[in-house]
């Protein structure tokens, strides 16, 4: 019971991590027009799904959500409210919730590898993202699809340098901190095992 308790507080801790990360990385942005700003909070959703895996990292999108939903400025440039979830950028959050899944499932299919969190980051973090993204945008803003989805390219290469940089951090926390890959039940390197 003891132990099922404290598996759940680190859990929750590693979710509330998360989402604190994904809210700070949020006060880093370039705005543009057209109503989506650049922002790095994209490098923590990718970071969270690829670290916390598809079942804790959605809780911690949620959490920002939810935050926002109340009126918190967690959001890139400090938005926060209802009115997030019926803008331009609505489709993009929501994107985050099932890039995170994407992402946790490529990433925690197997050995973690550079190229496997790559793929899971640029599957996930970009391509569902803008599945979800560009389509709602169109809508809110009244365009057609295909211009809209031809302006969003503006955006891909900042989303490739996160994706390298997501796919970097992941690889040096789980050399220096195999234990916040706990909940996903990768075997620690040799050298940490003999410690």
């Amino acid at each position: 019971m003891t132990q099922q308790r404290d598996d759940l507080g680190r859990e929750l801790a590693r979710v509330a991590i998360f989402a604190a990360l994904i809210i700070v990385l949020g006060m880093v942005t370039v705005p543009i027009p057209g109503g989506v700003p650049i922002t790095a909070q994209t490098l923590g959703v990718m970071l969270a799904g690829a670290v916390l895996g598809p079942r804790l990292a959605p809780l911690s999108i949620l959490l920002v959500l939810a935050l926002a939903a109340i009126g918190l400025p967690v959001l890139a440039g400090g938005r926060g409210g209802l009115g997030v979830f019926v803008g331009p950028t609505a489709g993009y959050l929501l994107g985050w919730v099932a890039g995170v899944i994407v992402i946790g499932l490529i990433v925690g299919r197997g050995r973690l590898s550079w190229w496997r969190i790559a793929l899971g980051v640029v599957v996930g973090g970009i391509l569902v993202v803008y599945l979800c993204g560009i389509p709602v945008t169109a809508l809110v803003l009244g365009l057609e699809l295909g211009p809209t989805a031809l302006a969003s390219l503006v955006f891909l290469p900042g989303d490739l340098l996160k994706a390298a940089a997501a796919t970097a951090l992941v690889l040096a926390l789980r050399r220096a901190y195999p234990r916040a890959f706990a909940a996903r039940s990768i075997a620690a390197p040799a050298s940490v095992r003999a410690i």
